[in-house]
């Protein structure tokens, strides 16, 4: 819970300090910011952080890195989506639950949207996803949702759902448990039939199933 926190204070102090060179340095698009050093000495927190916050930044198009030449402020219409998903998340513990409930929204419409698409429900990484469960069973379960997020072909949305996913670390970055399983597995057949019904059941039977899991490892501790 320490390391969620602090993950999500990281993140937040980095976007409240580029906004504020913004304004005050007249930043404008295509101008050059401060590097990951000077950002971990002004923020008095370990480089890796900063990198990692940097690259969620990145994701929602804030920021762009270039090999060797350093990091540098994206379009304006960018960092309104940043201000809006910032300010959102810094709501606390009452935000908590929205935040959760917003990523699964992405989700189920990702869902829906390749349902409904013969090519989408065609994509071969539902059938590599479905062996790697069936024989492997061990996949990561954030692996399993960008993959749907990427196939609905919404950018934009993918950018959304990776900062949300992002605040919903801890659980998502876990292995699936054998509990999972054969919920997974009728998610992905339901997916490569088109079955929208039965693959939309299939997920929120599985997000319950990782809720109760992380209630029990809670109550353990």
């Amino acid at each position: 819970m320490e390391t969620k926190q602090e993950n999500k204070k990281v993140f937040l102090e980095i976007v409240k300090q580029l906004k504020e060179l913004i304004d005050k340095e007249h930043i404008k698009p295509g101008d050059k910011l401060p590097s990951e050093r000077v950002l971990s000495e002004r923020l008095a927190v370990g480089r890796s952080s900063v990198r990692e916050a940097l690259r969620s930044l990145e994701l929602l198009g804030l920021i762009e890195t270039r090999q060797g030449g350093g990091t540098f402020l994206s379009s304006g219409q960018n960092i309104q989506l940043v201000e809006i998903l910032s300010s959102f998340i810094l709501r606390v513990s009452p935000s908590v639950d929205e935040v959760h409930t917003t990523r699964r929204m992405h989700e189920k419409e990702a869902i829906r949207v390749i349902c409904s698409d013969k090519n989408l429900t065609a994509l071969p990484v539902w059938e590599s996803l479905f062996y790697k469960i069936e024989v492997e069973s061990e996949v990561v379960r954030d692996h399993i949702l960008r993959e749907l997020i990427i196939a609905s072909g919404n950018r934009l949305s993918l950018k959304i759902w990776m900062q949300l996913a992002a605040y919903s670390a801890t659980p998502l970055k876990k292995i699936t448990t054998k509990k999972e399983k054969p919920i997974l597995l009728v998610l992905l057949k339901s997916i490569q039939l088109g079955f929208k019904k039965e693959a939309l059941e299939a997920y929120e039977q599985w997000m319950f199933t990782i809720k109760n899991n992380l209630i029990n490892e809670n109550q353990s501790n």
